[in-house]
């Protein structure tokens, strides 16, 4: 049994999240720590709302609600649309929790002593209308790169270059709008990870196995240009980890806040710790996940994020971990992921564009999105999801291949044999067949899920399914029935173990149908397979079971037409 530590990139505190959030970083997540529990692991599944920094003050600003009842509420709903979509964290935190807020000032402390953090006197708009400094996200204009109007002052949207915000053309207030602005001096601490540069880069060399979307990012940003850069981390604003504080190495810093992006990554750690507080455990319970002196010198740790958080991930986090030279853990692996595209653009928050956590699930139950979402992963490229695509991968695979196995077995079993597994008969050269095929598919489909190839996992879990729907379709117990009873009896027998099989492989996938096909066998034995005969004989003879209710429905063409006009891609 290893000790596996999960964590998926935390969502912006700022609005329900889209499909393509969900896919990038907390979906796969969860399908791999479902996995790892399933092969025995001792998992710690973590991830939490991001609730500093600019954009949770304009939502609340928007919303007309101050910053901390609106941070409360959205976090409430996305934990709510996590759970709904079947999310298994151990612990979803608050990046404004206590925790976080001790521990971002313990390692700012820390960075400062070890003398890698240093005062800056900069160069920052300031908005005459607004009264006030401009954080970065608080400037939109065009970017010089892309063209791209509505970028942000530390990053575009379109083309996701980092960005200052004096690199914008045409800059103006994204509170007022007002373009009256003047570049007035103010005083930042910035992180100095050129300093950390080699570390920083002897360790991303020695990770051969990430792969090259992650390290090819990360090589950029160390390598491009004039490479690395210090960072600025803190920000002019109310909410957030104050930079002044008892003990800080500097002084005249009240009234600026950490930078959102300096604090998000502390809160993987903050979020254990919340974990062992709200189960009453003491610090040791979560420092063994994350202090290499204490515990967490044998946890493997991997991430899951997309494309544009790959930066923060390999290089400022880890930054920050070395630049305290204290024993903390540092990721071993970090699976990163494209864009999803909705429906020939891009999905975005900012700009209400796709189908949302909460829309999806008011369509369909949650095991329909997992599905599409995992098996059209954008690991490789980007992937588009379109409605046509959808209703035919959800009518082929789950109805017709899952849902049509489970149904058609039970029923020609409660016809014939009532509802229990019937004894009798011998099955065969074809069953044969298909438990040696089983066996091969079954440890691909391992090593897949080992790997984290999270389509290529699909694609073998789908072929699983099809191998019991060929094995049945020639067996033909229906018709071997009138002349060998106790031949078909045989067939049957091995196609409701065949439906045991099924549920405890597809659970990280698909877990409300493998709940309902286990239920169904009246199985409580969810130990995962190991010799394939040895498991599609678990079930014996004379065990009970129910015939399940429709497993999926399909998706008739009225259905998809309908959601294609409602949920045209705008959200009000």
């Amino acid at each position: 049994m290893a000790r596996i530590l999960i964590t998926s990139a935390i969502p912006y505190i700022n609005g329900i999240k889209h499909l393509g959030n969900l896919v990038g970083s907390q979906l796969p997540a969860d399908l791999y720590a479902r996995y790892c529990r399933a092969r025995g692991h001792e998992v710690m599944f973590i991830c939490a709302t991001d609730e500093h920094g600019t954009p949770a003050e304009l939502a609340a600003a928007k919303a007309g609600m101050p910053v901390e009842h609106y941070c409360a509420e959205m976090h409430a709903v996305q934990s709510n649309l996590a759970a709904g979509f079947r999310l298994s964290f151990d612990h979803f935190g608050r990046s404004s929790s206590g925790r976080n807020h001790r521990l971002t000032q313990h390692f700012a402390r820390a960075l400062g002593e070890n003398g890698f953090i240093e005062e800056v006197a900069e160069r920052q708009f300031f908005s005459v209308a607004d009264n006030r400094f401009l954080p970065d996200r608080y400037i939109e204009g065009t970017c010089p790169n892309c063209g791209y109007e509505r970028a942000r002052g530390d990053q575009c949207e379109n083309c996701t270059k980092q960005l200052d915000p004096t690199d914008l053309i045409n800059p103006r207030s994204a509170i007022s709008g007002s373009t009256d602005l003047e570049v007035r001096e103010t005083r930042h601490l910035y992180l100095k990870q050129k300093s950390l540069k080699g570390e920083i880069a002897a360790w991303i060399d020695s990770k051969t196995d990430w792969p090259i979307l992650t390290t090819s990012i990360a090589r950029k940003w160390l390598n491009d240009g004039e490479g690395l850069q210090d960072r600025g981390i803190t920000r002019d604003l109310s909410w957030g980890v104050p930079v002044q504080f008892p003990g800080a190495p500097w002084t005249g810093m009240e009234g600026k806040v950490f930078y959102v992006w300096f604090d998000a990554p502390i809160e993987y750690i903050a979020a254990t710790a919340e974990w062992a507080d709200d189960s009453e455990q003491p610090d040791a319970a979560w420092e063994r996940w994350w202090r290499t002196d204490k515990g967490a010198h044998d946890v493997r740790y991997v991430q899951f994020m997309g494309k544009d958080n790959v930066p923060f991930h390999t290089l400022s986090f880890p930054a920050t971990i070395m630049g305290s030279r204290e024993p903390w853990k540092l990721v071993d692996y970090i699976k990163s992921f494209n864009y999803l595209n909705y429906d020939g653009g891009q999905f975005s928050t900012s700009q209400g564009r796709g189908v949302f956590m909460d829309q999806a699930l008011s369509i369909l139950p949650a095991d329909y999105w997992r599905w599409w979402l995992l098996s059209h992963a954008p690991e490789n490229a980007d992937s588009e999801f379109t409605w046509e695509n959808f209703q035919v991968s959800v009518n082929k695979d789950l109805a017709d291949v899952l849902g049509n196995f489970v149904s058609r077995i039970t029923k020609f079993c409660r016809s014939k044999y009532g509802e229990e597994v019937p004894a009798g008969g011998q099955t065969g050269e074809r069953a044969a067949a298909l438990i040696t095929e089983l066996e091969g598919r079954l440890r691909a489909y391992e090593a897949h899920m080992e790997a984290m190839e999270v389509r290529k996992a699909a694609t073998e879990l789908r072929a699983i399914w099809v191998a019991g729907n060929e094995y049945l379709q020639s067996a033909a117990p229906w018709t071997v029935f009138k002349e060998d009873p106790e031949r078909a009896a045989a067939m049957v027998r091995l196609g409701l173990n065949l439906i045991r099989l099924y549920a405890i492989v597809s659970e990280p996938f698909i877990p409300d149908a493998s709940a309902k096909m286990l239920r169904a066998m009246r199985c409580d034995d969810r130990s995962w397979p190991g010799a394939v005969a040895e498991a599609l004989s678990a079930l014996k003879p004379g065990h009970g079971f129910e015939t399940p209710d429709l497993l999926f429905a399909k998706i008739a063409d009225e259905e998809r037409e309908d959601w294609q006009k409602r949920f045209a891609g705008i959200r009000t």
